[in-house]
């Protein structure tokens, strides 16, 4: 279907060869013994296969070449942002942390499904089905910007899970340097871990977390100010001259669009359901890693329904963290053992 209906090339180029794929993976699925052959099928037609074709072609979707400009401007310039952007493509959305894959050598799609497989693996959570799942094969082959954030989420909670506040901040700070849709995990795992642990492992994680985020995003605020806020504030809040090209027609997109007021009440509705997510932090706080992601994956999922400008591959966030939340055992002890505190004490 994607093959047929996007008006976009990296898309259309992804349907056509991870539709291949998909289809030899359900045929070896039907015979038992072939089933592992299956997996390899799909990660090799949904990702690899593609992958290499559009690195080889040159084609990406527009955010491969935002961060590596962007990863260009600041060794050039010392900031990652264009003081007065005004084309589309100058416009950097993300916080500097994403520009560090446009530092590094070659497409930058590399880096960014690295570090999401990186990160998965970390936390013990890698799955090929994960990975083949076309919500997160097509990113990793076109695009891939949400995919490190996401994976250090996951990374974060289940680092929590275990008794390890530090480590915990560390994830979640630096995903919370890439982009701003990482900012609502810290407050959730700061109740996780106060729950399981108490206060004092909970304040230790929240000076990690922010003091890493602080020290990765405020000196190129101090920067360049003026292109920090038209690019990361502005921007996606669409006060500026140019419009975002998000624009999937999910509920909140549909409002703005097509209802009078409709941008108003979409943002409404955003601010009730954060505000319900913050008062079930409250009223009932997760007590375990499962709790925690399932949570998160509700409070995303919610956001990227209602947001007025969103797009469908923000759907990878609710889908990763909801899919992290169903493999995590189903019990967990509410406090943390003797046990839990001697060896984060050793960790830590």
């Amino acid at each position: 279907m994607l093959a047929l209906a996007s008006d976009l090339g990296p898309h259309r180029v992804w349907g056509v060869v991870a539709g291949a794929g998909y289809a030899v993976a359900a045929v070896l699925a039907c015979g038992a013994r072939s089933r592992p052959a299956a997996r390899v099928a799909a990660v090799a037609g949904a990702v690899v296969v593609p992958l290499v074709s559009l690195v080889t072609a040159g084609l990406g979707q527009l955010e491969v070449t935002v961060v590596e400009w962007s990863g260009q401007l600041l060794l050039t310039t010392g900031s990652p942002y264009v003081t007065a952007p005004a084309a589309v493509a100058e416009f950097n959305p993300y916080l500097p942390g994403m520009a560090l894959f446009g530092v590094l050598p070659g497409d930058a799609r590399w880096w960014l499904g690295g570090a999401f497989v990186a990160a998965l693996a970390a936390a013990g959570l890698y799955r090929a089905w994960l990975l083949a799942c076309p919500l997160v094969a097509l990113p990793l082959a076109v695009g891939g910007i949400d995919l490190p954030v996401v994976g250090l989420m996951c990374l974060g909670v289940v680092l929590a899970g275990q008794g390890r506040p530090g480590r915990a901040g560390l994830a979640l700070g630096a995903a919370a340097a890439l982009k701003w849709t990482a900012w609502p995990a810290l407050p959730v795992v700061l109740v996780l871990i106060a729950v399981r642990q108490g206060g004092r492992p909970a304040l230790r994680y929240a000076a990690v977390a922010l003091s890493t985020a602080t020290a990765a995003v405020l000196p190129f605020v101090f920067a360049n100010p003026s292109g920090f806020y038209r690019s990361v504030v502005a921007f996606p809040l669409g006060l500026t001259d140019t419009t975002s090209p998000a624009a999937s027609p999910l509920p909140g997109h549909l409002l703005a669009t097509y209802v009078p007021g409709g941008k108003v009440i979409a943002l409404v509705l955003l601010a009730v359901s954060a505000l319900l997510v913050a008062v079930s932090l409250v009223v009932r706080p997760p007590g375990t890693a499962r709790a925690a992601a399932a949570r998160l994956a509700l409070g995303l999922g919610l956001a990227t329904a209602l947001m007025p400008a969103t797009r469908f591959g923000y759907l990878v966030y609710p889908l990763v963290l909801g899919a992290v939340a169903y493999r995590m055992p189903r019990r967990g002890s509410a406090t943390a053992t003797p046990v839990a505190l001697s060896r984060e004490k050793a960790l830590v």
